[in-house]
């Protein structure tokens, strides 16, 4: 993968539009249980008895996969210059697990909802609030190296580089 010293405008906007959308899906469940339930009550297929979160769920599952692919193309940038290896370590490994999760967690999410697999939807739910502390950490870690550190992280995902 080749290391670049920013982010490319497409980067920066799958990064944002994502976060948006896992908001919103947090904002828009019901629990996997009851969601369940209601669908089976009314007798709609899969499809049919699609909540918001479960398009949402699924936006977030096709960009993420589309900004790994981006990712693969175009690159990443490298540590902050200056950062110590314990940082860089932690800021890799924080990355590697929100991706993680960004992918198994509207996976789970459509194995549950389309596939009807009940302990699928409780991992799911388990890995959803996963998903929003650890994306809560990663936001607090970029405000902390903003508005702290003053390291310029946060300037290479809100203006794009070549």
């Amino acid at each position: 993968m080749p290391r670049r010293n920013g982010y490319s405008a497409l980067q920066i906007t799958l990064h944002w539009l994502i976060a948006v959308l896992i908001a919103a899906a947090w904002f828009t469940h019901e629990g996997m249980g009851r969601a369940l339930e209601k669908r089976i009550e009314t007798g709609a297929s899969g499809i049919e008895g699609n909540t918001a979160h479960v398009w949402i769920g699924g936006a977030v599952f096709a960009l993420i996969l589309l900004h790994l692919i981006v990712r693969l193309i175009q690159g990443a940038p490298g540590p902050v210059p200056g950062s110590s290896p314990m940082i860089a370590a932690a800021a890799l490994w924080g990355h590697r697990l929100l991706y993680l999760l960004m992918v198994v967690t509207p996976a789970l999410g459509a194995t549950a909802w389309y596939g009807g697999v009940e302990p699928a939807g409780e991992v799911h739910e388990l890995f959803g609030f996963t998903l929003i502390l650890v994306s809560l950490g990663h936001a607090v870690m970029a405000l902390w190296h903003q508005n702290v550190w003053k390291d310029g992280t946060m300037t290479r995902m809100t203006k794009p580089q070549a």
